[in-house]
């Protein structure tokens, strides 16, 4: 095996491997046991990754039309959102600050656990923090592949409400800051373990900035 071989294979295993690390970075995952809020608010609070291929980062006529995007979405309900704007959320928060929380929830509800109000009350601190204040936020409930699409779809979304309303009713988070929206079992977060604990999550997204509403 020759010297420029390895070194070209060497090459793209070190970029390979810095790209798994970078998508990595981009998602991270608590558990409702050991979330901090102090955990949160770095994650959300993280530098987007660029979008080298679209240019939308650096396209201010594509900034502002998403910036429009998600002002329209302030004060809508999660039902009242279409298969085809849940899309355009999923594809607009794709590169932005997330964090995955598992957070349970009680048996075929959408009412939450006891073990799991301590990461709600760490999230409720959270986006309260003075870092986050003021910045919208995407609230997304997301289901195993166990039972129907259109059962998962309903629980998912009834799911994400309850978490935004007890964002806004016990921790004091503006109402239109936060958008809901119920994935049911179509973007799993382990695919090839779709009954995995892992894909019973809710996922808090920072859709929007204080600097970037501000431009």
């Amino acid at each position: 095996m020759s010297h420029s071989f390895l070194a070209g294979f060497t090459t793209r295993a070190i970029a390979a491997l810095a790209i798994a690390g970078a998508v990595a970075a981009a998602a991270t995952t608590a558990s409702a046991e050991n979330v901090s809020a102090d955990q949160i608010v770095r994650a959300l609070s993280k530098k987007p990754l660029t979008r080298s291929l679209s240019g939308a980062r650096t396209d201010p006529a594509a900034a502002a039309t998403e910036n429009r995007f998600i002002e329209s979405l302030r004060n809508r309900t999660t039902r009242s959102l279409s298969l085809g704007e849940r899309e355009q959320i999923a594809a607009v928060v794709a590169d932005k600050p997330k964090i995955d929380l598992e957070i349970n929830f009680e048996y075929n509800s959408a009412e939450i656990s006891a073990s799991a109000m301590p990461a709600v009350a760490a999230l409720g601190k959270a986006l309260s923090d003075p870092t986050l204040k003021g910045s919208t936020f995407l609230v997304a409930g997301h289901t195993d592949a166990a039972g129907t699409d259109s059962y998962n779809q309903d629980l998912s979304e009834r799911r994400a409400d309850t978490i935004k309303r007890t964002l806004v009713e016990k921790y004091g988070v503006n109402a239109s800051d936060l958008v809901s929206a119920g994935y049911g079992e179509s973007k799993l977060k382990t695919p090839t373990a779709p009954m995995d604990a892992a894909n019973r999550r809710v996922q808090v997204v920072t859709m929007s900035s204080r600097t970037a509403a501000a431009q």
